[in-house]
């Protein structure tokens, strides 16, 4: 199956078809709005279309799994990137512009995904990796935001179980340690990267591991 696309199709969709009202609700991300979470997504799929005709001819540097670094902290919004999205997305104005610009751009992110060798190797983030490796990695960043997306929307579609199993199984290898068995695919990617606090019991379950959260990818 392909993951990456998959994934990033049921998140589009789910962009789709939120109501107006909904932009202005909050996401999961702290600090950020749904249409500033949406706005994110934009620039998410500019930069799958500048990675994949960005070429390498280095050896790859990282794979699907090292893509990804561990921050110390969540973030908190001061980041100059993150305060530029959100005036970013509040300068659209209407959300229907949001939806028809990552659908414009989203669509042509997601040809571009379908069209890639996925053994050729691009560059981003000063580092180097197989197509395939690096389209892995955002099957992840695409699981992870539509849980974020969702977040206070219990009427909006789920991500995929095969997405949410593929994410568990990267979170895992990052982790470097398997979650319980009786965690949920769900429950592992948001307690595992700090979206949720995990339940006294999750905590026992998670023994040595819950000293070890959460893990903040970026």
């Amino acid at each position: 199956m392909d993951h990456f696309s998959y994934s990033w199709q049921a998140l589009r969709t789910a962009v789709a078809g939120l109501p107006d009202e909904d932009f202005t609700r909050p996401s999961g991300c702290s600090g950020w709005l749904v249409r500033d979470l949406v706005c994110h997504l934009v620039i998410d799929a500019q930069d799958v279309l500048i990675t994949l005709v960005t070429p390498a001819v280095t050896e790859p540097t990282v794979d699907a799994v090292t893509y990804w670094h561990v921050a110390d902290r969540p973030p908190t919004g001061e980041d100059p990137l993150d305060a530029l999205t959100v005036r970013l997305a509040a300068a659209y104005g209407e959300p229907h512009l949001l939806r028809f610009h990552l659908d414009d751009v989203g669509s042509a992110a997601g040809r571009a995904a379908g069209l890639a060798d996925r053994g050729a190797r691009v560059s981003t983030r000063d580092e180097v990796l197989t197509a395939g490796d690096y389209l892995t990695a955002y099957v992840l960043e695409w699981t992870l935001h539509h849980l974020d997306l969702i977040a206070h929307l219990p009427g909006a579609p789920r991500p995929p179980a095969e997405g949410l199993a593929r994410s568990r199984e990267l979170l895992e290898r990052i982790a470097g340690a398997a979650f319980p068995a009786s965690f949920t695919d769900t429950d592992a990617l948001m307690v595992g990267t700090g979206r949720r606090a995990p339940t006294g019991a999750e905590r026992t379950q998670l023994g040595e591991l819950a000293a070890r959260l959460p893990f903040v990818l970026g």
